[in-house]
């Protein structure tokens, strides 16, 4: 896998009440993904740019909401959430910009 490709690969982090529960309780970080990356190219990534080990990917596509602006019907784009789980004494911390 070419390295520019990796980098294209995580969006960002997604940070929310769910996913910091999820962090604390399994040791799995939850990042957005661009929606044609593959497990393999997740796992690489996040080794590449965090420094960690990763033991396993698992993936989900989130389907954008239906929504309703002036009587006309939209739909927000989907995308794909991958939840990564680290091996044990690994850590990522976002607060300080990388690995732990």
């Amino acid at each position: 896998m070419n390295q520019q490709r990796l980098m294209q690969v995580l969006l960002a982090p997604q940070i929310s009440e769910k996913a910091t529960y999820v962090a604390e309780k399994n040791e799995q970080v939850i990042f957005r993904v661009a929606t044609d990356a593959t497990k393999p190219e997740i796992k690489a990534a996040v080794e590449l740019l965090f420094k960690v080990e990763v033991e396993s990917v698992q993936v989900a596509n989130v389907k954008g909401k239906v929504k309703r602006f002036k009587g006309t019907v939209g739909r927000r784009k989907g995308w794909k959430k991958a939840y990564v789980c680290l091996k044990a004494g690994q850590e990522i911390n976002f607060v300080e910009g990388g690995a732990a």
